[in-house]
């Protein structure tokens, strides 16, 4: 991992603050991306090594590109791409309004598509890149009270695994992190009642992800599953 350029999108999330600081003792350069300009501020200050931080919109394409931009000036290129942001609605399907529907497209389908685009049209020129796209377990199975959220993860499972079609034989890889419940900050705002002490820590999502980046180069982990043994989909 040592000078690896990582650019961790929603690190002030919680699986993408605990990546990171699993990520900083290992050499690794990196970029942290997030709306709060504040909190990305607080989150670097604590961190060893040379952190970027790029307070950004991912909804907004402009941003994005910037982004990217901002990587490379500082870096030179980009290695990995880690998609952590993301946003939570779920009530039943009759009282979905179309704003709830709009925002669930635009933070976690259009805002993974935009940096995952971007991010491998630069890995691209170099012919080597990594992937990892934190989706969820609702983005693989369906649940009551999800219908826009599952709409929206779903969709970025399509997108990533069409690219990883197009992309392998420039040796850009891809994985897909189907994680159960986790103990974050997206729960916050969510109405469903859920005990959060059953959940899977962000830790054991960090670790997973580090898992996947640490692997022999010839490996690709293309999708880990892990849930919490009170809520297991197979």
């Amino acid at each position: 991992m040592q000078d690896k350029v990582v650019v961790i999108v929603g690190a002030t999330g919680g699986i993408g603050s605990a990546l990171t600081r699993k990520l900083a003792p290992t050499g690794v350069k990196l970029v942290l991306a997030a709306r709060d300009a504040v909190r990305l501020t607080t989150l670097a200050a604590d961190l060893p090594g040379k952190v970027l931080t790029v307070p950004t919109d991912i909804t907004d394409p402009q941003q994005v590109n910037t982004l990217i931009e901002k990587t490379v000036a500082e870096f030179g290129q980009i290695d990995i791409l880690v998609n952590a942001a993301g946003a939570g609605i779920l009530k039943p399907y009759n009282s979905l309004e179309p704003a709830d529907l709009d925002k669930m497209l635009d933070i976690n389908l259009k805002g993974s598509f935009y940096t995952t685009q971007a991010a491998a049209q630069e890995m691209q020129k170099r012919k080597s890149g990594h992937i990892c796209n934190v989706v969820g377990i609702l983005g693989k199975h369906s649940m009551g009270m999800a219908a826009a959220y599952s709409a929206s993860k779903f969709g970025v499972v399509g997108f990533s695994k069409c690219m990883a079609e197009e992309l392998k034989r420039f040796g850009i890889k891809f994985t897909l992190f189907y994680f159960g419940g986790v103990d974050s900050p997206f729960w916050d705002n969510v109405s469903l009642k859920v005990d959060r002490k059953k959940m899977l820590s962000a830790e054991t999502a960090a670790n997973a992800i580090f898992f996947a980046l640490s692997a022999e180069p010839q490996a690709v982990p293309m999708e880990i599953n892990i849930q919490p043994d009170s809520h297991l989909f197979f």
